[in-house]
């Protein structure tokens, strides 16, 4: 998969805060996403973030 630090990622399941769309803010071997609903950050090996993505919505290029 091609997801970029700054990419919004629909993901499957919702937050908890009820939002499914994060921003990627750090990539590696885990991804760090912020939630944007409400701004939590969680860590999640990106095996297991591979696996529930939904769609990946790249920022507006220039």
């Amino acid at each position: 998969m091609d997801i970029q630090v700054g990419d919004k990622l629909k993901m499957k399941k919702k937050h908890p805060c009820g939002t499914d769309i994060f921003s990627v803010t750090r990539i590696g071997m885990d991804f760090k996403l912020r939630c944007d609903g409400c701004g939590h950050e969680v860590m999640i090996p990106r095996s297991k973030a591979e696996k529930a993505i939904k769609k990946i919505i790249k920022p507006d290029s220039e």
